[in-house]
């Protein structure tokens, strides 16, 4: 039995991220089909720690990660400590971030999937297909058909098919992607490989750890402990060379090695015991045609920096906005191409810096130690024992402008007050193209021809100042002034992903780097936009 099912986009794979791009899509009003080859969700913990950037998208639909039972953060440093205990590094994971939410948050995988589900649940666009999958890809110039069928697994080899007719397609069908070998993309892997046992627990309630978030990096066992989300916690033991997979995986084996930290069958769950390889792998396209591949189909690194699900996040909204912008045509398909070159330019920077911080981790000779050792407590002492803190990271190059300040990073985001409402900017002003202006209005630094751009866009200007009647918010805190005055501008254009895409300090600049980005989306700015 075949049916035709027709869809602006199709998504195969319904984990977090292409749930989340089924979201931000879906919520426009655009058709999604969105396939998944397990009938229920997974329910072992998988990923369990995010950054402030996810926490600012989950914020978009209302998931307040401060004060979400499902999310957790700690008021505690992350340490790296030697086999003595004695500090080695120490960073900082406690404090609030320049986008406002905090550096660091803890949560465990199958419920934060079943909230993003539950939420698309309640997009009449978005159809979820569960226990079928991909089975053939056909694109031409119009459209991708798609062939999917009921999971062999489950029903055997005789079960229904169907058809997805999508304007585009998009696949987050994780590490073994069907998508990308369908569309022969090359991976390019760093041949980094270490196999590490991941216990997933859930101690009783009184267990405590000290501190909450650490690494030991001992050349016997190097370890992590880390909370697993609310009520849980994870411990990572590295499978030493010549030791058996299969034997580092059982129960009996999982007791042992907790056995130093106080846990045992009688206070505490084995909620899961496997063994992962870590890797280092990108695939040296992520746009083929009408096709795109996202999240782990895309990328796959070591858990060392907690970024493999942000950086699918990031893919999400990165398409969102495009694939959104193309079906309303207000955009040419051709900016997918930057999709590409931004976001492969910006996932490699997390797997090269993944796999930096798994060679100091993973290291288990004696000696090799002992000089790690030395030099990193030599260089935690010069600096007076200051946390470090995490870098902004630069996009490749897309629709950004280069030669301007901070573009091409994620934007700071304060508080802002509009008629008595007080709130962070993207609650209160959305997502989207916009145009901000500090104690100056973008209104007067536009032509009227980029305004009528901008509208075209469903973009807006901003004023922000100090009092109500001379502004569009007031910024609370001064923190947009800070941040523009270290950068000495006074405009900047914030792209529907939070990423800034232009600063300036004159009305003259500001449109000529407006210019520059309508120009790099492939728009020439005129009165019919």
């Amino acid at each position: 039995m075949t049916n035709s099912i027709t869809s602006d986009i199709a998504i195969i794979g319904a984990g977090p991220v292409g749930t989340l791009l089924a979201i931000l899509v879906g919520k426009t009003g655009k058709k999604v089909t969105l396939v998944e080859r397990w009938p229920t969700i997974y329910d072992r913990p998988r990923a369990v720690t995010m950054d402030h950037e996810v926490a600012r998208i989950l914020a978009t639909f209302g998931i307040d990660c401060n004060n979400d039972p499902a999310f957790q953060y700690h008021e505690e440093l992350y340490y790296w400590k030697n086999a003595d205990l004695e500090d080695l590094q120490i960073v900082d994971w406690k404090s609030v971030s320049s986008s406002s939410w905090r550096v660091t948050y803890w949560f465990n995988q199958p419920e934060l999937e079943e909230r993003l589900l539950a939420i698309a649940a309640t997009i009449p666009s978005i159809e979820l297909i569960r226990g079928f999958e991909a089975k053939s890809l056909v694109q031409n110039s119009e459209h991708v058909s798609i062939g999917i069928q009921e999971t062999e697994e489950l029903v055997g080899a005789n079960g229904k098919s169907k058809t997805i007719i999508a304007s585009y397609l998009v696949g987050c069908d994780g590490a073994n992607s069907f998508v990308r070998d369908e569309l022969n993309i090359n991976v390019i892997d760093k041949g980094y490989f270490f196999d590490w046992l991941i216990l997933d627990m859930i101690p009783e309630e009184n267990y405590k750890v000290t501190p909450a978030q650490w690494q030991l990096c001992d050349p016997k066992r190097p370890t992590t402990l880390v909370p697993g989300g609310p009520g849980r916690r994870r411990w990572e033991f590295m499978v030493l060379p010549g030791e058996s997979t299969d034997a580092m995986a059982r129960s009996e084996n999982a007791w042992k090695l907790l056995k130093p930290w106080g846990l045992n069958p009688d206070n505490a769950e084995l909620e899961r015991s496997a063994v992962y390889r870590f890797q280092a792998r990108w695939a040296e396209q992520w746009r083929v045609g009408r096709c795109m591949i996202a999240g782990d189909a895309a990328h796959l690194m070591p858990p060392f920096a907690g970024e493999g699900m942000c950086a699918g996040f990031r893919d999400a909204v990165a398409l969102s906005w495009r694939l959104n912008a193309i079906i309303e045509d207000k955009l040419d398909d051709a900016v997918l191409d930057t999709y590409e070159s931004e976001r492969i330019h910006h996932a490699k920077h997390y797997i090269d810096f993944s796999q930096q911080l798994g060679n100091i981790i993973c290291i288990t000779d004696e000696a090799e130690a002992k000089e790690r050792d030395r030099t990193m407590m030599a260089e935690l002492k010069a600096r007076n024992y200051e946390p470090i803190t995490g870098d902004l990271v630069h996009l490749g190059s897309g629709v950004w402008c280069e030669d301007a300040p901070a573009a091409g990073e994620l934007s700071t985001q304060g508080f802002v007050e509009v008629n008595g409402e007080r709130d962070r900017f993207d609650q209160i002003f959305g997502q989207n193209w916009m145009i901000v202006g500090l104690n100056v209005d973008p209104t007067d630094a536009l032509t009227l021809q980029q305004l009528d751009t901008l509208q075209f866009l469903d973009g807006r200007t901003v004023k922000l100042g100090q009092k109500q009647d001379e502004c569009d918010a007031i910024d609370m805190d001064g923190t947009y002034a800070t941040w523009l005055s270290g950068i000495d501008a006074n405009y900047f254009i914030l792209r529907p992903d939070f990423y800034v895409a232009a600063t300036g300090k004159t009305a003259q600049e500001i449109q000529q780097r407006f210019d520059t980005v309508l120009k790099k989306l492939n728009i020439s700015p005129h009165s019919n936009a």
